[in-house]
């Protein structure tokens, strides 16, 4: 057996570890990306939480072989709390309509939104390409806006690839990521978290798109209210999506009057990485992918414009 199918043993059916069994009250399936696992850790601390979870692979990674394990769960839930995921999702009956068409008659259905917010990381994005959908750069999986225009103005690997940016180019760019947010919320969820990043300020996220647990925790616990299970989240005793943590830096906290110290580094699996390695490795990654360039200034557009990054 391999450790993927060893790790999602109950997912699969096959977990030798003691666990709640269907009879060991109702099902709450949680579906979406690897947001999922980590909310679902979160709503079944409580062990007077009335219902049952299962570990399952997030939704990016499941495969045609997987779907008869997910039709099991779909068929067996009281509870799908679930991302948006469009029909067909990679070519598969994977999204929201699809489960829902499979959930029993009397099942819930509540939305809970995609967790991005880049207000403390607002050079950070992420960007795709039709020619490989799941490629990353080299060190850590995200883009830096300063890398994507100093390749794009042809600058070496021993320039100054930093940029002035005035503090209300911060403000906007953090507003505008909390409004988009907040626009996603309104069309497309039932519990929403914009408010909790808002609120957790130094403290909201790792990357932009791996919360904390502060902001986690506060939306588990509003599921588990909704939900009226009479449950409390606890504490899991580890950062649940802290394996990369990426630089804040001191100017961008000033500018959002937040208190704190910044984080000068890269911190990848408790390993430190330097803002200028990276930016080196990434520099030596585009060099080989130049459309991901081309990418992300388009994709980008409007966040460039706000934070006055003139390409």
């Amino acid at each position: 057996m391999d450790g993927r199918t060893r790790h999602y043993g109950d997912f699969y059916g096959i977990s030798d570890e003691p666990s709640r069994s269907e009879h060991d009250g109702p099902l709450l399936l949680v579906w979406g990306n690897c947001q999922a696992e980590a909310l679902r850790i979160l709503l079944a601390s409580d062990p007077a939480m009335p219902m049952r979870t299962v570990r399952i692979p997030p939704v990016h990674e499941l495969e045609s072989s997987d779907l008869p394990h997910v039709d099991r769960l779909v068929r067996q839930a009281s509870v799908l709390l679930t991302q948006p995921v469009r029909a067909g999702y990679r070519s598969l009956p994977l999204g929201v309509p699809d489960l829902v068409d499979a959930l029993p008659p009397d099942a819930t259905v509540v939305r809970w939104p995609v967790l991005r917010y880049s207000g403390l990381h607002p050079f950070q994005v992420i960007v795709r390409h039709p020619s490989a959908p799941a490629a990353v750069p080299n060190m850590v999986p995200y883009h830096d806006l300063r890398t994507i225009l100093a390749v794009h103005r042809g600058l070496g690997s021993d320039a100054d690839w930093d940029v002035p940016v005035s503090d209300d180019g911060l403000r906007r760019a953090a507003d505008a990521s909390l409004d988009e947010l907040r626009r996603r919320e309104d069309r497309d969820t039932d519990i929403v978290a914009s408010d909790l990043f808002r609120d957790a300020g130094r403290h909201a996220t790792h990357t932009i798109n791996h919360a904390t647990n502060v902001v986690l925790t506060g939306l588990a616990q509003r599921v588990l209210d909704h939900l009226n299970t009479g449950s409390t989240v606890l504490d899991p005793g580890r950062e649940l999506l802290g394996g990369v943590r990426a630089p804040v830096e001191g100017r961008v906290l000033n500018a959002l009057g937040l208190h704190g110290d910044p984080r000068p580094n890269w911190s990848v699996d408790g390993s430190d990485l330097t803002p200028d390695s990276v930016h080196r490795a990434h520099l030596q990654w585009y060099a080989a992918r130049p459309e991901f360039v081309g990418a992300a200034l388009e994709r980008h557009a409007e966040l460039i414009r706000t934070l006055e990054l003139a390409p």
